[in-house]
Parts: C-alpha cells; structure tokens; sequence
C-alpha cells in the first residue's frame, strides 16, 4: 500500500448534526483511489495523527466527517478556512465494488455513514443500483440522508428512539428488504456483528472503529481472521463476511 503524505488546505469545516462536522479540504488526492480509504490528519499537540474516513474526492479536494468526540477533534472543529493539516493518504484497503452485483445494500451507522456516500456514487458510476440505510440514536444526529436521496437512491433512515424514520436499528430495515445482491457496511463493532448475523448475502465490513494510530505502529487494532491475523489500519479496515471471526 502506497502512502502519500500531503499538506491540507481547509476549505470549510461546518456543523451539520449535534457533535459532527463536514471538513473540506483542498490539495493534491491522488493516492485515494476507492471508497472505504481514509486519511490520518497530524494535530498540533498530539502524539497520534487522527483517522478519518473519507467521504468523498475528486482531483483537487476531500471530504470529510467526523464527530468532535475526543480533544483532538474538538480541536478539528475549531479550525478555519486556511488552516493547513499535515495528512496521510491513501491509506486502507477500501471497498471492492467488483463483487457487488447489481442490487447492493449499504448501511451506515453513525460515524460510519461518510464512506458508504462515495461508495454509493461509484456503484452507480458503474450502473449498480444501490440502497442505502443510515442508523443513528435520535433525530438530531441524523446527517446525509438528503444527500444520499439526491444521488436518485432509495433511503432508509432508522433511530434508536423512533423519533426519524424506523424505530429501532438497521437490522430492522433490512429484516423488510428482499432481493439485495450483496451488502457493504461500516459502523459501531455492535452494529457490524448483529448486521452479519442478519444478512445472508455475502458482504463486505469496514472495522475503522478500531484503529488507533492508523498507520500499523501500535498494534492496537490487530484481530484474529480466518486468514491470519490482520491490523485492521494496514490489512483492513475492510474486510470480507468470510473471513471474519466474531
């Protein structure tokens, strides 16, 4: 795995649900070539760089959400356009869209939600026709599903406590959808077990929940599989329902 380590412009950095934040960044983003990657963003004051999704790129930005859940991404959301972040690229396995097929599920919990939008745009760009469910705790944390609606896909929304769309958790959702051909998922440790247990189609799952430093130096996300045992920051974080080893 090829990593790029680049130096960010912020371009934008906006609430958009309660302790979440969509960063824009411009810059050189070559090295993030498919859906599921994520950047590691150095902070002044901090040993370790942050792993954060990506959400969507093109040639000259990238997009990300994150939670200001810690004092180093509280520190991310006070930062202004011109801001300049010392970041890793093209880091992580991402998600394989050649084993798809044409109806593929998608489901995103949380912080989990980001990587399942540009996944979604380029299943689409090869002809798939994707359906996406977004799982949160309550109304006010709810982000991206009008985005996910305007790509044209069907979208489903769950809350824990009912007050958007299904109540309950995604797992709900899909116990009413039939026909999906596959399903690509990233979320809470929690919700990837259950959502593993509850579908019978092939999928693949992205473990970022567990990275730590996110570049295979502390060890902290390493687990057993099937084929080994794999760090999830350098083998993963995707990895396939096969392999996996609860």
């Amino acid at each position: 795995m090829r990593e790029l380590k680049e130096l960010l412009t912020v371009v934008s950095n906006e609430k958009i649900a309660v302790n979440t934040y969509k960063m824009v960044l411009s810059g050189c983003t070559k090295e993030i070539t498919v859906p599921g990657q994520f950047i590691n963003i150095a902070l002044d004051g901090f040993y370790l760089r942050r792993p954060i999704s990506v959400c969507d790129w093109d040639e000259n930005t990238v997009t990300i959400i994150y939670k200001a859940v810690g004092n180093g991404t509280e520190l991310m959301a006070t930062l202004k356009a011109g801001a300049q972040l010392d970041t890793l690229m093209g880091l992580g396995n991402g998600f394989d869209t050649s084993k798809s097929g044409n109806a593929p599920l998608l489901i995103g919990g949380g912080a989990g939600v980001p990587p399942m939008y540009a996944l979604a745009k380029k299943l689409i760009s090869e002809g798939k026709k994707p359906v996406v469910i977004l799982g949160f705790n309550t109304e006010s944390e709810v982000f991206f599903a009008e985005e996910f609606k305007a790509l044209g896909i069907e979208t489903y929304v769950s809350t824990a406590d009912g007050s958007v769309g299904t109540k309950g958790f995604v797992t709900d959702v899909i116990a009413k959808l039939e026909g999906y051909t596959y399903f690509y998922t990233c979320g809470p440790e929690p919700m990837l077990k259950a959502i593993y247990n509850a579908t019978e189609a092939s999928g693949q799952l992205s473990f970022e929940e567990r990275m730590g430093c996110g570049f295979g130096a502390c060890m902290g996300c390493s687990c057993k599989t099937k084929y080994g045992n794999k760090r999830i920051c350098k083998d993963g974080p995707v990895l396939e329902k096969e392999e996996i080893i609860w």
